[in-house]
């Protein structure tokens, strides 16, 4: 049966966002195309009609998964966001969460063109809580904001890489998220 150019738009577009959950969840390596279009409701069969390659799906979701991340930004303010990025219920659903946490020592072992989505997709992070931080009138120089988001993913990683009930765990995320909070204070002073 043929499928119109519409419908197969969608399909892709589903394969993707499906993929950009399960990556993040399981990892590039633990999730495999026949489970992948599973996911998104389609037969393994169509996969290379919509991609080249899995590694071409890998960016295509690490863009998918880094323009969700900006999306959840708006309206949020700093505080909000560094409450429910070091947060238990971020630490323990990964699907949905942090591309960067996620993925982020996967993609150091990928090709240029995944390294290069999260490149493009640090930078609309960057981009994104600049303007949060302008919007509260707190500075917001870049490499303020580098170090923000490497504090709170190099804590989220960590404290995942703890078992989730040991008390490391919950320590790393509320250290962390009062280290982070006393830094912004500091310098809105």
């Amino acid at each position: 049966m043929k499928v119109s150019k519409a419908q197969a738009q969608e399909n892709r577009q589903r394969v993707v966002e499906a993929a950009s959950l399960l990556f993040r969840e399981r990892g590039y390596d633990g999730v495999g195309v026949v489970e992948l279009m599973a996911a998104a409701g389609l037969t393994h069969g169509g996969f290379y009609k919509q991609f080249s390659s899995k590694a071409a799906l890998m960016a295509e979701s690490a863009a998918c998964g880094f323009s969700q991340s900006v999306r959840q930004l708006e309206g949020v303010d700093i505080a909000q966001f560094v409450e429910n990025y070091l947060s238990r219920a971020h630490r323990d659903v990964r699907g949905p969460g942090c591309t960067i946490a996620g993925l982020g020592g996967d993609a150091a072992r990928q090709d240029d063109d995944i390294k290069r989505e999260f490149g493009n997709g640090i930078e609309a992070l960057v981009q994104a809580l600049g303007d949060m931080l302008a919007g509260q009138g707190a500075p917001h120089d870049r490499a303020r904001i580098l170090a923000l988001i490497a504090q709170v993913v190099g804590a989220l990683v960590l404290s995942r890489a703890c078992p989730d009930t040991s008390a490391l765990s919950e320590e790393i995320l509320v250290a962390c998220r009062q280290q982070v909070m006393t830094q912004m204070q500091n310098t809105q002073a």
